[in-house]
């Protein structure tokens, strides 16, 4: 799982009732130490923030899964929510509960794309 931290992520200025730093902390905590939780740099959609990008499993992404982009992730619930679906088995594994599929963002464009 990846978390952007940077210009408008993580923001206080932005998102001043938002705890940045529990957020990832939260998720190490739900999360086994197999789920890797790391932040980025700007990940280009600053509109959305707080975005966070789940990868599926190796076995999964062979058989076509996607990585699933969420915006807007500026409630505990939500980052629950995310954590227990990973658990669940993410992306290509477990269904996507109707409560997450509001948050999903369309992934941007890659520069070649646009």
């Amino acid at each position: 799982m990846t978390v952007c931290r940077d210009c408008c992520c993580g923001s206080r200025v932005k998102h001043p009732a938002v705890d940045h730093a529990a957020q990832v902390d939260r998720l190490r905590e739900l999360l086994p130490a197999a789920h890797r939780v790391r932040t980025s740099l700007c990940l280009d959609v600053c509109a959305q923030s707080n975005v966070m990008v789940v990868q599926p499993a190796r076995t999964a992404r062979r058989q076509g899964a996607r990585p699933v982009w969420f915006g807007l992730v500026l409630d505990d619930a939500i980052v629950t929510d995310i954590a227990d679906w990973v658990r669940a088995g993410g992306p290509g594994v477990a269904g996507l509960p109707a409560t997450l599929a509001l948050s999903v963002i369309p992934a941007p464009a890659a520069a070649g794309e646009r």
